[in-house]
């Protein structure tokens, strides 16, 4: 299967669909300038009395658990169920998800309540959301992790939860349980800024709600974006370091075009 990409972008950019987040507030800033530059529009209402309503004004949802409090519980679960119920697309970030019972228990709940249209996560987030002895450091990925099957865990997630599930590292893999997409654009320096992961998520949810009827192409044209823009702005900012790579990201996104992405990226079929 070849990823149509100029396609994706191009019909991204004409549908500009609005993205409801209730997210991580360490990077909400980013996402929404992320959200922006892909060319969506970002809207952030995480209050158990309008968070349903906004969900219901929009084209895709990002529930994201980064920054986890009982008072955004009940929005998430509320607004996930407004999406679920107008086919609304909601793309989960359980950030963090095996760091803590109470972080862990949340992710399940989501999960089972909202049954999200895609799931974003580190191995061990996706790990420890699938019920395997995986071990989150904080809100990253460990090392003890960092040799298991991905692929593998991919496929029985989205096998299990029904859903697209996305496995992003240093190698990215998407899948509906059938087929999917392994990744190969990126760069190292992307998990040296805070922030990417979320971004990435917003993103996914961007081209879901241009396409979504088209969910595993559209997360995968996502993470190919994501990935590309990275490698572009860590060689235009390398050598400045990691604050001009993190304001390059943002250049790059919002220049990114649907040949230059169709060009450059560097995907497989799994």
């Amino acid at each position: 299967m070849t990823l149509e990409l100029k396609q994706m972008m191009d019909g991204l950019r004409a549908a500009c669909p609005l993205v409801h987040h209730i997210t991580n507030y360490v990077t909400v800033n980013d996402c929404a300038n992320m959200t922006l530059a892909a060319g969506a529009s970002p809207v952030m209402a995480d209050d158990p009395k309008e968070a349903a309503d906004m969900t219901a004004t929009a084209q895709a949802l990002v529930i994201n658990i980064g920054t986890l409090n009982e008072r955004t519980i009940s929005s998430m679960l509320a607004a996930g169920r407004r999406a679920k119920r107008k086919g609304i697309p909601v793309v989960f970030d359980p950030v963090g998800c095996g760091a803590t019972a109470f972080r862990t228990e949340t992710a399940r709940t989501i999960l089972r309540e909202v049954r999200p249209s895609v799931v974003r996560g580190n191995i061990s987030e996706i790990g420890s959301l699938f019920g395997l002895d995986a071990r989150t450091k904080g809100v990253d990925a460990s090392s003890e992790d960092a040799g298991r099957d991905a692929l593998t865990l991919a496929r029985d997630a989205a096998q299990s939860w029904g859903c697209v599930v996305a496995v992003t590292g240093a190698e990215d893999i998407v899948t509906d349980g059938r087929g999917g997409f392994a990744i190969d654009n990126g760069c190292a320096a992307m998990g040296r800024i805070t922030g990417t992961g979320c971004m990435c998520t917003s993103v996914t949810a961007a081209f879901c709600g241009a396409f979504p009827d088209r969910l595993l192409e559209a997360s995968a044209a996502a993470l190919v974006f994501i990935g590309l823009s990275g490698e572009i702005a860590w060689e235009a900012a390398k050598e400045r370091g990691l604050g001009s790579f993190h304001g390059a990201l943002f250049d790059v996104a919002s220049r990114m075009t649907g040949d230059r992405l169709e060009k450059e990226a560097n995907y497989h079929e799994t």
